[in-house]
């Protein structure tokens, strides 16, 4: 049996930068994997079968799409057993189900033997989300546009991070249509060089100032939980706090497990993990 961990994500900032009359926005964001992972696995069978405590109907589920994308897209006769073991939270903001399809394409293209290039897959994958090319382009890299154009980033060493998720979940697209109605986009422009600059110095306190999630104002004006997490995380240590994605998780960086271990007592009564960044 083939097994693959598919990775969670944050995001360090999110901008949007424009909306197609389709109602898509485009972003510009920089985004990186973290240590936390569903776990896939795959076996041959004769048809596409997904085996999972989730209760989403076939057709709606991630993974059945990235495999029956793969399937029609190279004429592939064969089928699949595809083991899911979720760990990440849904509706949270960390990625899961991008993921999760991106990871089946790797590991589709693996037990069918198919050979398929790591450009073509990024190619496929844009079809099922914005989110799922990121995911096979490494572990950390500025996305820009609609998700098409993603540029792999160097990164010095790696962070620890308290990810703590309130019992609300929300939706990718609940999020943008708050955004629509609470904000006006900017012409704001954001220093890229400078921003990973103060990742790779641990300088927080200017990374701070250099962005934000521009999503995060328009979620707290619904759900002011957020803003009280992050506030939380600060005040028990964190270095730089911030919504990730479309919320509803938020990811507070500490200097080093301990501290974080320490900061999670506070948060006993909500969904938190400690983990890394992966480089």
């Amino acid at each position: 049996m083939l097994r693959i961990e598919a990775p969670a994500k944050i995001n360090w900032f999110l901008k949007i930068t424009g909306k197609r009359e389709d109602g898509y926005h485009s972003l510009i964001t920089l985004m990186q994997c973290i240590s936390l992972y569903d776990i896939l696995e795959f076996e041959p069978a004769e048809k596409i079968e997904v085996i999972s405590d989730l209760n989403i109907p076939l057709e709606e589920n991630y993974i059945y799409k990235a495999a029956m994308l793969l399937k029609k897209a190279y004429s592939i006769r064969k089928g699949a057993r595809i083991f899911l073991k979720k760990n990440i939270p849904i509706a949270a903001g960390l990625g899961g189900g991008s993921s999760d399809a991106a990871h089946t394409l790797i590991g589709l293209n693996k037990l069918w033997s198919i050979g398929i290039r790591n450009k073509e897959l990024m190619e496929l994958s844009f079809k099922l989300g914005s989110d799922v090319p990121f995911f096979l382009a490494g572990n950390i890299a500025l996305v820009e546009g609609f998700g098409e154009k993603v540029t792999p980033v160097d990164m010095k060493g790696t962070l620890i991070l308290l990810i703590v998720k309130p019992s609300l979940s929300i939706s990718t697209a609940w999020a943008y249509s708050a955004f629509d109605k609470n904000t006006k986009l900017t012409k704001k422009n954001i220093d890229i060089k400078l921003l990973i600059q103060a990742l790779n110095d641990r300088d927080f306190a200017r990374l701070a100032t250099l962005t934000d999630n521009e999503l995060e104002p328009a979620v707290i004006s619904s759900y002011p939980v957020v803003k009280e997490l992050k506030e939380n995380l600060i005040e028990s240590g964190a270095l730089f706090s911030s919504m990730t994605g479309s919320g509803s998780s938020v990811y507070g960086v500490f200097h080093d497990i301990e501290m974080a271990e320490k900061a999670s007592e506070r948060f006993d009564s909500e969904w938190r993990r400690i983990v890394k960044t992966l480089i």
